[in-house]
């Protein structure tokens, strides 16, 4: 286990150091709370530095059962030490449970939140959360390229990179391609920033916000989130940046090698704007159903909450809730659906839906010319079996996850739309729901053991599902 210890020791020793951010920040302001962040990057580090130092700097190979421990380990690793702040901070009065989940829903770009009053909250604290969707983002995007192709997670293999095929090679292929995604990472939030600075917020709002917008993660600094700021040119910055994020990050890099058409011509790409351009045209139309005549503003909240939703970036600038039957419907199935794979973006994912969709299409021929041959294609490929099979799993390991918990969280005397809602946001990583975790709300007055649950189904849709229940399987303790 000594990779993996020197792994997340490094990871804690990077997550202690990032912690100084906010401290220095709260500093500079003249504010006592830069305390909370110096003990909390001390105890860290601390942590960090004993992990790092007990792998012996072990860089040698790594198998799979010990891929799938990195994995699960890292992120609940970053989560309980990224909570320090939280529960230290005397200004949020925070329970570890509390602190728990928020730090959870930064961590995997979830965006539910126990916070109230963010507009009075220490400015350290809110730069965290920002700082903890950005990290999160950045490793979702590794993990989706490097790690989830070798573990073949949900037919995540059709998207291994060539030259990286054995598990021996995990650690070298993470390592090599997080330099030049970070990079692309870096570039999109600092001209997000700057646009968002230009269209009119102050440069600390700008800076959490790009954060959060590129991560697709929507942690804001105001309890009315990009509502607070009344701008189109400000939703419009959101918008096109929640949609950069949602899009597979390795197309920009093909495009910086000069590759210059190879994010127009992706399948999945192609197939997550077609999604969007419907599902924008039904939410416009369902407005009628609530007494408004749909116009240029009910288009322009009907386009920001869709991409908000879809993107799993959970931005909020109206109450869609208050549409009608038919537009929460429309938002509870979006929720589901998510951005293209390789992006900061959550839910099942648009490839996911392509396979079946081409599965479908090949039996459906099967039937009408027995004896003819139809192979599944998707993007250009023939799909194997293998990729089918681990596809169609993965949906249904995700509803009966879903239903599993929603279930769960009943038995806590929530409502059904809550528990739906509740459970779909979670295991989707999207952040608002419906219900009493709507738009407006927040997850503040859940009953402790709901919010371990959710916290966990965060986890476990961000993970992909196959990387934690693969651990209650007895043959992977063997």
């Amino acid at each position: 286990m000594r990779p993996v210890l020197l792994v997340i020791g490094i990871l804690l020793t990077s997550l202690g150091c990032a912690q100084m951010l906010p401290a220095i920040y709260d500093l500079s302001l003249g504010e006592d709370h830069w305390q909370v962040f110096a003990v909390s990057s001390m105890v860290t580090l601390f942590f960090g530095i004993i992990m790092t130092l007990a792998s012996g700097g072990h860089t040698g190979s790594i198998s799979i059962r010990q891929a799938f421990v990195l994995t699960a380990g890292t992120w609940i690793a970053l989560t309980a030490f990224g909570a320090l702040p939280f529960v230290l901070s005397p200004a949020l009065d925070m329970s570890y449970t509390d602190a728990f989940f928020e730090a959870m829903s930064g961590i995997t770009t979830t965006g539910s939140t126990v916070m109230n009053n963010l507009d009075k909250a220490p400015k350290g604290i809110l730069l965290w959360r920002g700082e903890l969707q950005w990290i999160g983002g950045l490793g979702v995007i590794v993990m989706a390229v490097a790690i989830l192709p070798i573990l073949k997670v949900g037919g995540m293999q059709f998207f291994r990179v060539e030259s990286f095929d054995t598990s021996e090679k995990i650690l070298p292929r993470a390592t090599q391609i997080s330099g030049i995604l970070t990079l692309v990472y870096v570039i999109l939030t600092a001209i997000c920033a700057v646009a968002y600075y230009l269209a009119g917020m102050d440069r600390f709002d700008a800076i959490v916000h790009a954060m959060t917008t590129v991560a697709t993660g929507g942690y804001s600094t105001h309890d009315a989130s990009i509502g607070h700021f009344d701008n189109l040119n400000i939703e419009l910055i959101a918008i096109t940046f929640m949609i950069l994020g949602s899009l597979p990050f390795l197309l920009y890099v093909k495009m910086m090698q000069g590759h210059t058409f190879s994010l127009f011509k992706d399948a999945q790409v192609i197939g997550f704007f077609k999604i969007l351009i419907v599902a924008i045209f039904l939410a416009w139309t369902a407005q009628a159903t609530s007494g408004h005549e749909p116009g240029l503003l009910e288009l322009r909240d009907a386009s920001f909450s869709i991409i908000s939703i879809m993107t799993g970036t959970g931005y909020a600038t109206v109450d869609y809730s208050q549409w009608g039957p038919f537009a929460i419907s429309l938002f509870f199935i979006v929720m589901f659906i998510g951005g293209c794979s390789g992006s900061t973006s959550c839910g099942i994912k648009v490839f996911r839906f392509q396979v079946v969709y081409a599965n479908l299409k090949a039996g459906a021929r099967r039937l009408l010319h027995p004896h003819g041959i139809f192979i599944s294609r998707y993007n250009g490929q023939n799909l194997s079996d293998n990729v089918i099979q681990s596809v169609m799993t993965f949906l249904f390991l995700f509803i009966a996850s879903f239903l599993l918990v929603a279930f769960v969280l009943t038995l806590y005397d929530l409502d059904l739309i809550t528990a739906l809602s509740a459970s779909a946001t979670s295991l989707a990583n999207v952040g608002p729901g419906l219900g009493e975790v709507g738009p407006s709300g927040t997850f503040k007055h859940l009953p402790d053991p709901v919010k371990w649950i959710l916290a966990y189904t965060m986890l476990l849709g961000r993970l992909e599902i196959f990387a934690i229940l693969i651990f209650f399987l007895p043959n992977f303790w063997k």
